[in-house]
């Protein structure tokens, strides 16, 4: 049973009521949480020394190694060179295992969020997730308290990944199977990754546009039951793509597109482009805010146009790269990821990712109304880390 929805518009389901853990972000949005209710309530009670933006907020680490790929093929001992170096860099640590100590410890129980949306061109490297898990190692997790996962298994299987993770770490997806409503949150025949949490979610008046506004499935994203039950803390490893709505991919679409379900309403027609408001609403999640610790975007290979896809029909549209970048702050790494993705672009003759859409430049081009970048600025205005470029600590070293 559901109560109606409230003067303000917002929808309310009754155990949410009456466990009294909704809060309001800036933007509107509605957050139930029976996990962690005093959280939800505050979710500046989960800020501590982890967490988003993190310890280091405004820092960025641009490490560039020739050679982490090479005409297609990626060199494992120079992505494992780059990323020891970015760890030490972002820390101050003086070697790297030092700076995985610094954010893990034995006991920990910890997910590793792929991305093979661009597949086959430019997915989260295998070798780079690989280096992740030795990192974990050095700092005493153990490989049975580890999870690679994807939100949708498919796409996991479809890009290779299930092929390199070691063995005695559970992988797999969110989304155990077919499910184009994208509303299903309970997967009987799943695994140790699938599910989504009946009490963890966000919800805004934004729905599909093929969905029932009588169904109050459609104003809800549930967090995945992995992410708010399974492990304390989450590494990240968004690619340095642009994207055909929200203007480009990096830390935060990552997290709002890959920890919940129900986000195709963000973008479920041209000209209803709403990644602005999607966005930031299911970052500012408590647990995401709490959980995501460190970011690790996968620059080895680029996507400067046709984002987030990189399909083999389409190699001019990537770019060999070799760029590794680090950071606690989601908000200041897309920062960073925003003007690296604009210059290749004024480099390859391309209006700005801000300045296309069908009402835009490049009418022809695109296929939303608008692209929405600003949700980098607007993720910064609810304080999930820093988006002004002159606070901005970019640091590019090379390994």
């Amino acid at each position: 049973m559901h109560e109606h929805p409230a003067p303000d518009g917002l929808r309310l389901p009754r155990r949410g009521f009456l466990t009294g853990v909704a809060a309001l972000s800036a933007l509107g949005g509605l957050r139930a949480s029976a996990q962690e209710p005093g959280a939800a309530a505050d979710p500046l009670a989960l800020d501590g020394p982890l967490g988003i933006p993190g310890p280091y907020p405004g820092r960025v680490i641009e490490v560039r190694k020739p050679g982490m790929i090479n005409n297609g093929v990626r060199d494992r001992a120079a992505i494992k060179g780059a990323l020891d170096r970015g760890m030490a860099e972002l820390t101050g640590a003086d070697d790297a295992v030092s700076a995985w100590r610094s954010f893990f410890e034995p006991g920990d129980v910890v997910a590793i969020k792929m991305n093979p949306v661009g597949r086959p061109l430019a997915n989260s490297s295998t070798e780079l997730m690989l280096e992740i898990v030795e990192g974990l190692k050095s700092a005493g997790v153990k490989t049975r308290d580890m999870f690679v996962f994807e939100r949708y298994r498919s796409e996991f299987l479809d890009a290779g990944m299930a092929d390199g993770v070691p063995d005695g770490i559970s992988w797999g997806g969110l989304t155990y199977g077919n499910d184009p409503s994208q509303l299903e949150i309970a997967w009987p025949d799943g695994d140790a990754v699938s599910g989504y949490d009946p009490d963890e979610y966000v919800s805004m008046n934004l729905i599909h546009k093929d969905h029932d506004p009588k169904d109050d499935r459609a104003f809800r994203s549930h967090l995945g039951t992995l992410i708010t039950r399974k492990v304390n803390k989450v590494v990240l490893l968004p690619v340095l793509k642009d994207h055909g709505s929200a203007g480009i991919t990096g830390a935060l679409k990552n997290m709002s597109h890959g920890l919940v379900n129900n986000v195709a309403r963000s973008h479920s027609s041209a000209e209803a482009n709403v990644c602005n408001q999607f966005i930031p609403e299911v970052v500012s999640h408590p647990i995401i805010r709490k959980k995501c610790v460190l970011q690790i975007m996968d620059g080895i290979v680029g996507v400067y146009q046709g984002g987030p896809f990189a399909r083999a029909e389409n190699p001019h549209w990537t770019w060999e790269n070799n760029a590794l970048l680090l950071a606690t702050d989601p908000v200041a790494m897309d920062r960073i990821e925003w003007d690296m993705i604009d210059a290749k672009r004024r480099q390859m003759g391309l209006a700005p990712v801000g300045a296309v859409g069908k009402l835009g430049i490049d009418a022809e081009r695109e296929g939303f109304d608008m692209r929405q970048p600003q949700h980098v600025i607007l993720s910064g205005y609810l304080g999930l880390g820093e988006y002004r470029p002159e606070k901005i600590d970019h640091r590019v070293v090379n390994a």
